[in-house]
């Protein structure tokens, strides 16, 4: 399994960027996928998950400005993400969950990504 992320970049707070994550080797539409995050010194947070049925969550510090869709037919995860913050500043990650239940915990996935960065400057 491969999963190939790629959208990261540096923006002014209040921006807006598109990550995506390009999944092969992986019967893409059976579980779970989420978005992840990990800034310097802190541990690896969960931002959004969605199920193959297309039911979502968030973390509450990125509700209403985060949506996670994917794509089943181009095997492609998406997180489009608005009014950015500078506290959003992280390198995000994709990853494979065990089932198709929207976990937030990152303990609980099994294939990562490498990660794109994403810096907001205020």
């Amino acid at each position: 399994v491969q999963l190939m992320e790629s959208g990261g970049d540096s923006v002014q707070s209040g921006g807006s960027l598109r990550l995506s994550c390009a999944v092969s080797g992986y019967t893409y539409n059976r579980n779970c996928m989420g978005w992840f995050r990990q800034a310097p010194g802190k541990e690896r947070e969960g931002v959004a998950a969605i199920d193959n049925d297309g039911l979502t969550r968030y973390a509450d510090s990125v509700k209403g400005r985060f949506t996670i869709s994917r794509d089943n037919a181009k095997n492609t995860l998406i997180l489009q993400m608005n009014s950015l913050k500078a506290e959003d500043t992280a390198k995000y990650y994709c990853a494979i969950g065990p089932d198709n239940w929207q976990h937030l915990q990152a303990h609980e996935y099994m294939d990562w990504g490498q990660g794109t960065q994403v810096t907001v400057s205020s």
